[in-house]
């Protein structure tokens, strides 16, 4: 999912990481060779990083579910249960948690994956060394938060990191003290940032040990080749516990970052699978197309406030308000998007309960706009506008734009690169920045997992708003176990976020659909609602499966 995951976005209207490449080297990338049990998927950005403790992207994030074994992947929607991958079984017992992992879990070099694997590398990920925009995912883990956020020239960190809630009493066993009972913590096991390491690599290689050659994986393949910029390519593991069952030998993956030069290089039989982005006038044609596979997501298309600059919620809710969503979904979405009535996507767990008092309108509400920006003495009326490069962000932004205008607001449209974009927002975002563009695909299926984007100390939240109300009620909720009484103070922060009497810190503008754009040979494809895909079942020979 860069300051953040967010997992930030890899799929339709460009939301994977854009980086400015010209057309021809992009098409030259794609010359790899098709032979034997190869597949070809593109993807729009280059991985940040495929360090478990640092990827906070989806393009990073995907890769590493594919070289690495997760704890747990998630079953069919909507239920979305964790199935035990490198876990053998978990066991509960109020607030601990005992994973139980496999004994035939193997690293690619052939040695054992044990339970001190993965409590170094959990510790490494939550350690303030390493300053790990997830390592908030830990936060539920007694101890975590306290060691993250030690200072070392004031506290003794190493005797904090021995406080923390993670222990391994024997070679296969993980023992986890979370702060309270956490029904969604199985789930969220299955996210990339709960990835071991190998530590031998770590310590040989430093911040080179995720270059192919130095890391050492136990997925169903390894990091055979990375051309920074220009591909990646991952190879069957020949050690993986469930070899036998990954039809794949070969999955190519060169990085196209413009949407016509992807369209154009699935077309022409270069590529069997777009991943990329899509422009929005090639969407009418090609949703008439049998190889177009659309998606349910779990995930918010949203504006940030820089609340420093723009402080008045009237203006605020002003700017939010004159926007035109459905507009928006269809015109230029045009995917079925549904225009967001709040952050909380409809479609998560407890959802109508947690959105009962947010209603974001769907169309412009011109009148009621203006009416709120007369309330301001003194509005801000330059506003600079960032967002990363994308067809799809810069037509959404000049539609949003022309809503502003009617407001008297002039809006100026900064386009970045995606490294220097997530960089430029910190956070705390520099101080150029009035208002942001992104989007979070969730990390696990439940509501905790986007409010607490927004805490006061969250590395997600760029909109330098801090409610302490807001976070007490996130920190209550997280230990709720009673799913209806978490869903009453779900709803509760949500209001304050985007409820008619909220802070309004983000406008949602809609909720996420996915896209693929496959060859019909290709199939076994596993994609779940956070945008994890998976490829040890893919396959050739039928059309797509997408699950």
């Amino acid at each position: 999912m860069r300051k953040r995951s967010i997992r930030w976005v890899a799929m339709v209207l460009g939301l994977t990481a854009i980086v400015a490449v010209g057309a021809t080297a992009a098409t030259a990338k794609l010359t790899h060779s098709t032979a034997g049990s190869t597949l070809r998927f593109a993807i729009g950005a280059e991985p940040p990083s495929l360090d478990p403790g640092l990827a906070t992207d989806t393009t990073s994030a995907n890769i590493l579910l594919n070289i690495m074994d997760p704890l747990v992947r998630l079953g069919p929607s909507p239920a979305l249960k964790a199935i035990p991958s490198a876990a053998e079984s978990i066991d509960h017992k109020g607030s601990v948690v005992t994973v139980h992992l496999r004994k035939d879990e193997r690293w690619s070099n052939g040695a054992p994956v044990t339970a001190q694997d993965y409590v170094w590398s959990w510790l490494r990920t939550i350690s303030p060394q390493l300053a790990a925009d997830y390592a908030y995912q830990f936060f539920g883990i007694k101890g975590a938060e306290a060691y993250n956020s030690c200072d070392p020239a004031k506290t003794n960190c190493a005797t904090l990191a021995k406080q923390v809630g993670i222990s391994a009493p024997d070679k296969y066993t993980l023992r986890i003290q979370l702060t309270s009972p956490q029904p969604w913590f199985d789930q969220q096991l299955g996210h990339s940032s709960f990835l071991p390491a190998y530590k031998p690599a770590v310590d040989k290689f430093g911040n080179k040990w995720t270059e192919p050659g130095h890391i050492v994986s136990d997925g169903p393949f390894v990091l055979s080749s990375w051309k920074h910029d220009a591909s990646v390519t991952i190879t069957k593991n020949p050690k993986f516990r469930n070899a036998a069952s990954v039809k794949i030998n070969t999955v190519f993956m060169p990085i196209i970052t413009d949407a016509a030069t992807a369209l154009n290089a699935w077309k022409a039989g270069n590529i069997d699978v777009d991943d990329s982005s899509f422009n929005p006038s090639d969407i009418p044609a090609l949703k008439k197309m049998k190889e177009f596979h659309k998606y349910t997501a779990l995930g918010t298309y949203y504006y940030g406030f820089n609340v420093k600059n723009i402080t008045d919620v009237n203006q605020r809710r002003a700017m939010s308000d004159i926007i035109d969503r459905n507009a928006i979904t269809k015109y230029i979405g045009q995917l079925g998007q549904v225009p967001a009535r709040g952050f909380t996507p409809a479609s998560i767990a407890g959802g109508k309960t947690i959105l009962a008092n947010s209603h974001l309108p769907s169309v412009h509400q011109t009148d009621k706009a203006k009416g709120e920006l007369a309330k301001v003495a003194n509005p801000k009326k330059d506003i600079n506008l960032y967002i990363n490069n994308s067809a799809g962000h810069i037509n959404i932004a000049t539609a949003i734009q022309a809503y502003w205008k009617q407001l008297g607001l002039n809006v100026n449209i900064k386009v970045q690169e995606w490294k220097q974009y997530l960089q430029f927002l910190g956070p705390p975002p520099n101080a150029d920045v009035d208002v942001y563009r992104l989007g979070w695909i969730y990390d696990y299926p439940d509501a905790q997992n986007g409010l607490v984007l927004w805490t006061c100390g969250s590395g997600n939240n760029n909109t330098n708003w801090c409610n302490k109300k807001y976070d007490a009620l996130v920190d209550q909720a997280s230990k709720t176990a009673d799913a209806d009484k978490r869903y009453q103070l779900y709803q509760q922060a949500e209001s304050i976020l985007t409820g008619p009497n909220g802070d309004l810190p983000i406008m949602p503008i809609y909720w996420y659909v996915y896209a693929l754009l496959t060859k019909a040979n290709v199939h076994g494809i596993e994609v779940n609602p956070m945008d994890q895909t998976f490829f040890d079942h893919a396959a050739n020979g039928t059309p797509v499966s997408i699950g």
